[in-house]
């Protein structure tokens, strides 16, 4: 039975808590950031967790975690 490799590019994006969350980076913060208000730019610099659905697709992308 061969070792199940990690997907390097998930391991970079997410992280996954003690409880089993996994935890990303808010999308929207790279540019056009002008337009923006200062109360949206402040809430995406905090992370946020993926529901339940998305979560065990990326759960099944890093093994070792």
């Amino acid at each position: 039975m061969p070792k199940i490799k990690t997907k390097k590019a998930a391991s970079k994006r997410y992280r996954i808590t003690k409880n089993g969350r996994i935890v990303i980076n808010k999308r929207g913060k790279r540019h056009l950031l002008t337009k923006k208000s200062s109360k949206r730019k402040r809430s995406l610099r905090q992370p946020g967790t993926l529901k339940n659905c998305e979560a065990k697709r990326i759960i099944k992308m890093l093994p070792h975690s």
